[in-house]
């Protein structure tokens, strides 16, 4: 029985194309076992680059998600809509007057100032 062995060839990717990987990563256009397949990589080697090319990962830095920080930030987008409602309660208010006011100056001046408001010269202005 012969034993036949097989040299792997030293493959060296460009600095320009380990960034091109790494941002497909990070874009999430493929995973990290499709690049895996799709250059023949180890896992360990994609993740030296993406530890040296990556701006988000780092290598030792930890992101800490807690509870808390969830609910608060839950709390305070609840508040801030609170906060929009009443802005748009106040000017739809505000709105409902200005149209009561000229509805009221409508029947003071005997016209229809919805029609007439800025399509015409006063007759103040032609004397």
């Amino acid at each position: 029985m012969k034993n036949t062995y097989q040299i792997k060839q030293q493959r060296l990717f460009s600095e320009e194309l380990r960034r091109q990987i790494v941002g497909q990563i990070e874009r999430k256009e493929f995973t990290i076992a499709q690049v895996m397949r799709e250059y023949q990589l180890s896992k360990q080697a994609i993740y030296n680059w993406l530890y040296r090319y990556s701006g988000n990962l780092k290598k030792g830095i930890r992101i800490v998600m807690e509870k808390d920080s969830q609910e608060k930030t839950t709390q305070e987008l609840k508040n801030r809509i609170k906060e929009l409602e009443a802005a748009l309660g106040r000017k739809s208010l505000e709105a409902d007057l200005f149209r009561v006011i000229v509805d009221l100056a409508s029947k003071e001046y005997e016209t229809d100032l919805k029609k007439t408001f800025g399509d015409q010269v006063s007759k103040s202005q032609l004397k």
